[in-house]
């Protein structure tokens, strides 16, 4: 008996038991776990209730739902958080039947008798696509948390920041009135911390400058500055300077009625 070398498992889906066997047998000798099914329905109640089923190997002409409408409803259960690639076996080749069958977005297509050799190539094949489609998820999921724990932080800064002044940042605003810049309507969707890093972008300062002033890393930084570039609809941070600078209320009003 082959060492099983593949947490991923196999659905096979033929309405011929024989061939079932026969091919459950030999992906099984060769390190994958089957899930043997003789019918459509059976394959989706199997693929519900199993999440580690990441490969679906089913024959095209089936009775009450053909391989292809199976993989569709399949698709459909399992949504945009769950991966799985698909491989079609028939015993006709039809070239219409091949164009539907990719356009449903069937991996791979065998016709019958299958190659075994060469229909493990396939499933090893599509191990390795699924492989890569669930990291770039996991990859996206975690960046996701990472934004939004280093968006908390830098909110926990900013609170800190605001103890810590107490009562004198009133009169530091009172100080400062004369400096003061009228800030375009545009920038109103920001929050505080967004808001704070574009003034300081507006002053002039270096995401070094901004990062020690603000208490936060250089890379939170270019992460706040995209993010008001993208919700001001600007370019670059040089316009983002001009449209907070004192001597540029002309762009300031252009900028406002974007």
């Amino acid at each position: 008996m082959s060492k099983l070398t593949s947490a991923v498992k196999v659905l096979v889906v033929d309405d011929q038991p024989l061939i079932v066997e026969e091919l459950c047998e030999f992906i099984e000798s060769s390190g994958y776990r089957c899930v043997p099914c003789e019918s459509s329905q059976q394959a989706i109640d199997q693929f519900s209730q199993d999440p580690a089923i990441g490969l679906v190997l089913c024959d095209l002409h089936m009775p009450d739902m053909d391989g292809i409408e199976l993989v569709q409803e399949l698709q459909r259960l399992a949504g945009k958080q769950r991966f799985f690639e698909a491989i079609m076996l028939t015993g006709r080749a039809d070239k219409q039947d091949v164009i539907k069958a990719l356009r449903a977005g069937i991996a791979d297509y065998y016709q019958k008798p299958v190659n075994l050799d060469e229909l493990l190539e396939g499933l090893r094949r599509q191990e390795a696509v699924l492989a890569e489609r669930q990291k770039t998820l996991q990859l996206g999921n975690l960046n996701q948390k990472l934004q939004y724990l280093s968006e908390s932080i830098d909110d926990l800064y900013q609170d800190l920041d605001k103890v810590r002044r107490g009562p004198t940042s009133s009169s530091e605003e009172e100080q400062g009135e004369g400096e003061t810049v009228e800030i375009p309507a545009i920038f109103n969707q920001l929050s505080p911390r967004q808001l704070d890093v574009a003034r300081l972008v507006g002053k002039g300062q270096t995401n070094y400058q901004i990062a020690c002033e603000l208490g936060i890393t250089e890379n939170t930084v270019k992460l706040y500055v995209s993010q008001v570039l993208r919700l001001t609809h600007m370019h670059n941070r040089t316009q983002l300077a001009l449209a907070l600078s004192p001597s540029n209320s002309g762009l300031r009003q252009r900028v406002t009625a974007h």
